[in-house]
């Protein structure tokens, strides 16, 4: 991992462009989560930055489920065979929502807003890619 800042809270600008697509059909969010070592809070709590992504998860999935939510996909990276070698991620999954108005809900929400403290402490870098649904099919490359 580069010394650089990591990506964790999307930019208002690229927020605006995910308002502007459209809210009313389902999509798949992509996350890769790389964590700090020890979670870095305002306030000085200690926690790793695993225990600190577990109470995100706890406190946000309520919030994630009740709108409908769901991990579709998880596993674990073990390798960056083609990519940066310097970038690692500890966590993968793929997020379901009903659409991508139940996504903007959920991170509007107060409890998830509550709950996200925790993420931004625990997090070094991520990517969260929004994606259409489609049918896989039998080859690469093909859409549904």
């Amino acid at each position: 991992m580069s010394d650089a800042k990591g990506h964790v809270d999307p930019t208002k600008e690229r927020f605006a462009l995910f308002k502007d697509l459209p809210r009313d059909e389902p999509i798949h969010m992509l996350n890769l989560v790389s964590l700090k070592a020890e979670a870095t809070y305002p306030d000085g709590r200690k926690a790793t930055g695993r225990e600190a992504y577990a109470a995100y998860g706890r406190e946000s999935g309520p919030v994630f489920r009740g709108l409908g939510g769901r991990i579709v996909w998880s596993g674990r990276p073990d390798l960056m065979l083609i990519g940066p070698e310097a970038e690692r991620w500890d966590i993968a999954f793929i997020a379901e929502y009903p659409s991508g108005q139940a996504f903007i809900d959920m991170i509007r929400d107060p409890a998830y807003r509550e709950a996200v403290k925790h993420r931004q402490a625990a997090v070094a870098d991520s990517r969260l890619v929004r994606m259409k649904p489609g049918n896989p099919g039998a080859g690469f490359g093909e859409e549904g």
